[in-house]
């Protein structure tokens, strides 16, 4: 072997500081585990050899303060119990009706001020900026934990229109930062973070953003966000984009038409304030006016001037990040999620497949276009193929490319890209669902046998999550995702466009898709809800 090559693979090996894939954790203990916080006293628990801390407080009840910057919380006497998920934030769904008391956040460490500066890892939740929480079994961070010997921290914060509805225009210069309250709570959580990192044998100056879906989003959103600099060092995104954000007029159009369907005029804005909280949920099923489909009213970061200046990743990638070392990724058929439950989109023949293609692509191509040009590139895909590829194309992946193209003209090196193709071939389903939107997470978080995935435990599914979980450990160490399995990663840039494609392998590849890509380039990108 010669000497280079050598040197860089016990580098990688150093980087990663990954446990063997075999380790298995120890039984759970009973011990109660003690950390002080800046509001007292929480006691958790000893899980499988690591403390565990759920529901800690990062902030007060949001309820009087609606649409307004959370305060800190209130200071408590004696010890307060972290056995249990606080409540998410109010929202519609599976995880409604939720409470405006939702500030906050969970811990997963192998240690306890022992001094050990980790690297503290923060999971920000999917869900778009409507819904989710930071309690779901597959962001159980133990495995990370043992595998990496790393901190985790996941958190809820306020969504939909309690945390990006913008009412400065109706309701003045104290509400101008409202439509963006959401990410003003994350933060002040990773303000947290930052004060209790040592608490929890963490590093304050080693804080990794991971995030799928709408948690990429808001790590973009982050990036370009004064309030956030230098509260986190490395940025790795799933499947989430923000490329530009509404703008105030955009979101004050929303917020009329919010307004509307609550049954009040812009007079009785402030009203707002007062209203019980299922009315405001009630009320955003209303349906968007930029959207070409049926769906409910946008919420998301708004370009305020202020706590958002500028577009996230338009016209440029924000020079405030350009030195923190970012992953963009993303899933191969990530629409099969969202548009796979309807059977007749498996059944599509080739005269039905533009009208379909007309109400779910988001770029404004022609669909009779955008299907001669797949069967060009695919003369063997079917008109269903077709439909889930250009879907996924014109869709989240155009957003990935914005964001990695901005990044590598910036020439900073340090920008890596990956794709997952693969998917569970054993597992019911798995051949209609594909690399579908959101198989990515049990397999970062290495939870395959977690409630939730649908990886399946065979060995070649360990194997793929022992490749990505070591990857994003190596990433949260030093800034490098280059280990093991995925030694061979290069950075994302111009012409190549290196990508590292997650299958069976790892493997590399240079401008995978690079047909699509160069299809949907016709339009211009413009990411929903800006308009």
């Amino acid at each position: 072997m010669r000497p280079r090559r050598a040197f860089l693979q016990v580098s990688l090996a150093l980087c990663g500081g990954a446990m063997a894939p075999g380790l298995v954790a120890a039984a759970p203990s009973p011990a109660t585990s003690l950390a002080r916080v800046r509001g007292g006293r929480v006691a958790g628990t000893r899980e499988h050899g690591v403390h565990v801390f759920r529901g800690i407080r990062y902030g007060a009840d949001t309820a009087p303060r609606r649409f307004l910057p959370a305060l800190r919380e209130a200071s408590w006497r004696g010890v307060r119990d972290a056995l249990a998920y606080g409540a998410a934030t109010a929202q519609r769904g599976g995880e409604g009706p939720g409470s405006e008391d939702c500030l906050f956040l969970n811990v997963w460490t192998p240690g306890l001020r022992d001094g050990a500066r980790r690297p503290v890892l923060v999971y920000l939740h999917g869900g778009g900026f409507n819904n989710g929480s930071g309690s779901d079994p597959l962001y159980d961070g133990a495995r990370l934990c043992l595998r990496g010997d790393v901190v985790v921290v996941t958190l809820n914060h306020r969504l939909n229109a309690f945390g990006y509805l913008y009412l400065g225009g109706l309701l003045g210069p104290d509400y101008a930062g409202s439509g963006n309250v959401g990410q003003l709570d994350l933060v002040q959580a990773l303000h947290w973070v930052r004060e209790h990192a040592a608490e929890f044998g963490g590093d304050a100056g080693n804080v990794t953003l991971f995030g799928q879906s709408g948690g990429g989003a808001k790590i973009a959103t982050l990036m370009a966000m004064p309030a956030a600099r230098g509260l986190f060092h490395r940025a790795w995104t799933m499947s989430g984009q923000q490329v530009t954000a509404a703008g105030p007029r955009a979101a004050d159009g929303r917020a009329r038409i919010y307004l509307d369907a609550l049954g009040l005029s812009p007079a009785d804005a402030g009203r707002l304030r007062m209203l019980p909280a299922e009315t405001l949920l009630a009320a955003q099923s209303v349906r968007d006016p930029s959207r070409i489909e049926d769906s409910a009213l946008y919420f998301g970061p708004v370009m305020d001037g202020a706590a958002l200046p500028r577009h996230p990743f338009w016209p440029d990638a924000p020079p405030q990040s350009a030195a923190i070392p970012m992953v963009v990724g993303n899933t191969r058929d990530e629409t099969r999620a969202f548009l796979g439950s309807d059977p007749d989109n498996f059944t599509l023949d080739w005269e039905q497949l533009p009208a379909r293609l007309r109400t779910q692509q988001y770029l404004d191509i022609d669909p009779d276009l955008v299907v001669a040009g797949y069967r060009r590139l695919y003369p063997h895909y079917t008109p269903s193929e077709v439909f889930f590829a250009a879907t996924t194309a014109g869709r989240s992946w155009r957003g990935a490319v914005e964001e990695l193209e901005a990044r590598a003209r910036d020439g900073g090196g340090n920008t890596w890209a990956y794709q997952l193709d693969w998917y569970p071939r054993d597992v019911e389903g798995g051949e209609r669902r594909r690399a579908f939107h959101t198989l990515d997470i049990p397999l970062v978080f290495d939870n395959i046998a977690r409630a939730g995935s649908r990886t399946g435990v065979a060995p070649q599914a360990q194997r793929v999550a022992d490749a990505m979980s070591e990857a994003l450990l190596a990433f949260a160490r030093c800034g490098d995702p280059r280990t093991g399995a995925t030694a061979d990663w290069r950075p994302y840039s111009l012409p190549r466009r290196e990508t590292m494609v997650f299958d069976a392998e790892p493997r590399m590849a240079d401008d995978p898709r690079g047909g699509e890509r160069r299809l949907y380039r016709i339009a211009p990108f413009v990411q929903r809800g800006t308009l």
